[in-house]
């Protein structure tokens, strides 16, 4: 049975019985239920309010990789964390639309995969278009179920969707520690279900590069060792990592196998990122009381649609009231001297996701547009043909504009 030849693919020993249990229910069943360590499967029955399980198995010998492959997968992606979402679905593989997709969904994708934290939740088949089946339309998770099946949802394969809107995620198993900002910190990897640190030993700016740009930085200002932003505790994983800086994941790089070291957390090892932000399709895991600005879809970094980054995923600003004092600050805000235009419309295209503002009215002296006179966060009676947009001036102030802002605010 597919399934059955998918599981023979993982790299762990289980029993035959087991093995065709779990295959033969999945074929009979209605409709299944996969998470961590447990599968449940269902018949419907008609008479019965109550689905009648089939199989409802669990099981703490067996590795969470191979409960978590069950069911979903990621395609397409250069590394394990990340690609194209496909469910295991009545005996086919199928995707899911992005209608509506946004971090919520992701973090629980990742969780399920074994991931900590989502960093990011793509659309528009941002690794590839699928094929088949479309298994989940308007998938709306609260961010804490322990499945995407637990979600809300159409039901199952019925959508208006095409598979240039399959939806993705980019999951992290990477994190700083410590920093006055997200870019900077101790690293700190998660690894067979805990956190641990790296060692100081040969680290050097090529580890630091291959650290930030897989955090979504453009690049490294430098390496700190000797626990400069404090040392870690528990685990420490990698020691003597030798990147050569072109690497998308520092678990590529050269290094001894994951836990052995003769280091002390003494030797933490941390980087210091750029504050130039290079892929706009991951979120920096800023925390809610920070929040970033850029500019997307210009012909260059002066303009664009307006985005906020806020409460783990980035949205746009509602034109209603969009004024040239509201460009103003933002322009400002971002390191030019002012604006141009102000554009409405979504001159430059539309967003997805979020809209986090709305009637905003600044006066034109803020130093943030979030604190602008607005609506709360997340209110709106907009759609994303009526995204926010700025042409900012050629002039800059004594600061550096870069494609993304920092700014500290109250919730």
């Amino acid at each position: 049975m597919r399934l059955q030849a998918f599981l023979l693919l993982v790299s762990f020993q289980w029993s035959n019985s087991l093995h065709v249990a779990v295959s033969d229910a999945v074929e009979s069943a209605d409709r299944c239920a996969f998470s961590y360590k447990k599968v449940g499967c269902f018949k419907d029955d008609r008479k019965n309010p109550r689905p009648v399980p089939v199989l409802v198995f669990t099981d703490r010998d067996v590795s969470s990789d191979v409960w978590s492959a069950i069911g979903l997968r990621l395609i397409g992606g250069r590394g394990s964390g990340e690609g194209r979402v496909e469910i295991y679905y009545r005996g086919s593989w199928g995707t899911v639309c992005d209608y509506r997709w946004d971090i919520d969904d992701a973090r629980v994708v990742c969780r399920q995969l074994g991931y900590p934290h989502a960093i990011s939740a793509p659309n528009k088949a941002f690794f590839g278009q699928g094929s088949g089946k479309i298994w989940l339309h308007v998938v709306q998770c609260q961010g804490d179920e322990s499945s995407i099946v637990n979600c809300p949802h159409s039901p199952w394969g019925v959508h208006g969707c095409g598979h240039h809107e399959d939806a993705s995620v980019i999951c992290s198993s990477l994190r700083l520690i410590g920093g006055s900002w997200p870019g900077e910190g101790r690293v700190e990897i998660y690894y067979r279900g805990s956190w641990g640190t790296v060692c100081d030993d040969d680290w050097d700016i090529n580890d630091a590069r291959v650290v930030c740009r897989q955090l979504g930085y453009s690049s490294a200002v430098s390496a700190p060792q000797s626990a400069q932003f404090g040392q870690g505790s528990g685990r420490i994983w990698l020691d003597d990592v030798q990147c050569q800086g072109y690497e998308s994941s520092i678990g590529n790089c050269r290094h001894r196998p994951w836990g052995v070291h003769d280091c002390s957390h003494r030797e933490d090892a941390s980087v210091i990122c750029s504050k130039l932000f290079q892929n706009p399709n991951v979120n920096l895991p800023l925390t809610h009381t920070l929040a970033t600005l850029r500019l997307i879809g210009g012909s260059g970094p002066r303009e664009g649609r307006v985005e906020i980054y806020y409460r783990g995923s980035w949205g746009t600003v509602c034109d209603d009231g969009w004024d040239i004092n509201d460009a103003r600050v933002v322009c400002r805000q971002l390191g030019y001297s002012s604006a141009v235009s102000a554009p409405q419309s979504a001159r430059f295209g539309q967003g997805s996701g979020k809209i986090w503002l709305d009637d905003v009215q600044c006066q034109g002296n803020e130093t943030s547009i979030v604190n602008c006179r607005r609506r709360p966060w997340g209110v709106h009676n907009c759609g994303h043909h009526e995204d926010a947009s700025v042409i900012c001036s050629a002039g800059v102030d004594d600061i550096k504009p870069s494609a993304v802002s920092k700014v500290v605010f109250k919730t």
